[in-house]
């Protein structure tokens, strides 16, 4: 498949090791050839035009979700910013993509599930860093507004108890009790329960497993012993009186001081990267835009512990 070739196309593999910017640091964090291994044979291009190299759109999507931008304004930053132009391997002189690239772009991740299969590429990828201590694990579940209630079919609707019902889809997540990387993450529609993906998002050997009262019961027990863990979920009730009631609120104490701290991916993910409601149409866009923030988000996170842990 023809592609095109552009003029800084090797520092995509190679980042400059002279640059100090921040997406530099974010460069020199991902050993790129290998994602784009995962990339071959997507074009982007209209029929009859060279392709535009995937592995340039891809970074240029991580771009995008940092910076919250929609597709028009990421081709108009691509042109004018010299920064944006060194991330993703093109020179000053040079055209770059236009907005209709990325539609098509995204439409080629979705249709071969590469989605799932880059965001555990980059994931093993920041975990080889050595940031993540593995003491335990925290999960969770998010509901994030539909693009547009009229138009997308595949979104349901999903009430709650001190909110207006939303109708949107699920992002169920699990992270890194200490370093709060994301390691797992699945999407389903809104009116999915808590807990449903718990076996899914939950990787080998979690730990402990910190969750709200959504994740107790045998079901998520068996789930979260059958990978390894050992179960720290807040209590609902109790037998026993005075003392047992004590014990538990206690007990529930501890586990959201532990648990809360997946609230500050959300955050993040809703505030700055474009997750307050979802851009594209349909569930299986919902998890590529779920998917592309966990990875910006780790990106991002991993420069934050490197610089802690330096001397």
């Amino acid at each position: 498949m023809a592609r095109r070739r552009i003029g800084q196309e090797d520092l995509i593999t190679r980042p400059e090791p002279r640059a100090s910017s921040s997406l530099a640091e974010l460069a020199a964090l991902v050993d790129w050839a290998e994602i784009d291994r995962h990339l071959i044979g997507i074009s982007a291009a209209m029929k009859g035009e060279l392709g535009w190299p995937p592995l340039a759109l891809f970074r240029a999507m991580l771009l995008a979700t940092w910076h919250d931008l929609s597709d028009v304004r990421l081709a108009e930053a691509l042109d004018d910013r010299a920064s944006f132009r060194w991330f993703c391997g093109f020179a000053a002189h040079e055209p770059t993509p236009e907005r209709t690239a990325f539609v098509r772009f995204r439409r080629e991740l979705v249709r071969r599930g590469l989605d799932r299969v880059l965001f555990e590429a980059v994931t093993r990828q920041l975990e080889a860093k050595g940031v993540m201590v593995r003491t335990g694990t925290l999960v969770d579940a998010t509901l994030i507004p539909s693009a547009s209630i009229r138009s997308d079919g595949e979104a349901r609707w999903a009430g709650h108890r001190r909110r207006k019902p939303v109708h949107g889809y699920k992002a169920h997540v699990a992270t890194d009790e200490g370093a709060g990387l994301v390691r797992g993450v699945e999407v389903t529609t809104a009116n999915i329960h808590d807990a449903a993906e718990l076996a899914a998002v939950l990787p080998s050997e979690p730990g402990r497993v910190y969750g709200d009262s959504a994740f107790g019961g045998s079901r998520s027990a068996e789930a979260i012993r059958a990978k390894g863990g050992q179960p720290a979920v807040v209590g609902t009730g109790t037998w026993g009186g005075a003392e047992a009631l004590r014990q538990l609120e206690a007990h529930n104490a501890k586990v959201q001081r532990v648990r809360c701290r997946i609230e500050k991916v959300f955050g993040t993910w809703k505030r700055s990267y474009g997750l307050r409601r979802m851009r594209w149409l349909g569930l299986a866009m919902a998890g590529l835009q779920v998917r592309l923030a966990a990875m910006a988000y780790n990106l991002r996170r991993t420069v934050t512990l490197l610089h802690a842990a330096a001397p």
